[in-house]
């Protein structure tokens, strides 16, 4: 199984989790690029993402953050599911994009209200500066993902001190091991 890291705007730097999961384990954490992470523009976003899982053929779990999660959503929807060896996402504090003050989030909305066509897990944190409980959850339920409430983790990320967070690789397990079930059956 490989893992493809989407990060939020500005990217991931090195103390965010998912970098370090990229320094813990790189024989199966990779990061996709962006043409611009400053100044987000949702069509740019969804063709990098595309390019990257393009260049995978073996099974892959996404695992995104922030603004990353809402370019998944947009890129399952846009490409209905063209690569089929998307077996799972692990979405991270999705930003609310649709109440966001920068103006470049708004060319994310609206944000599909789609059911994601793999396994996906929506994480959320009661005293993220970014979105509500209530919204992300709300997403999950859209999007058709488990959704899983982490209590005051802030926007889950490296200004969170989480280190490699542990509980975040526990919960990209339980979704790799939903994942297996399913393709047992």
């Amino acid at each position: 199984m490989k893992y493809l890291n989407i990060p939020g705007l500005n990217n991931s730097g090195p103390g965010h989790w998912q970098t370090i999961w990229e320094d813990i384990f790189p024989q199966v954490f990779n990061r996709m690029q962006q043409v611009n992470w400053s100044s987000p523009v949702k069509n740019e976003w969804v063709a990098a993402l595309h390019n990257a899982l393009a260049s995978f053929d073996a099974p892959i779990v996404l695992v995104a953050h922030s603004l990353g999660c809402i370019a998944v959503v947009h890129w399952a929807n846009e490409n209905k599911f063209a690569t089929s060896n998307i077996t799972g996402a692990l979405l991270v504090a999705p930003a609310d994009a649709e109440h966001a003050r920068s103006e470049s989030f708004k060319t994310f909305c609206p944000v599909p209200a789609i059911k994601l066509p793999f396994p996906s897990t929506v994480v959320a944190s009661t005293n993220d500066p970014y979105t509500t409980t209530e919204i992300s959850a709300k997403l999950a339920s859209c999007w058709g993902s488990k959704f899983i409430c982490v209590g005051d983790k802030g926007h889950i990320n490296a200004q969170s001190a989480l280190g490699d967070w542990k509980e975040g690789l526990s919960l990209l397990a339980g979704l790799t091991d939903t994942i297996a079930t399913i393709h047992t059956r």
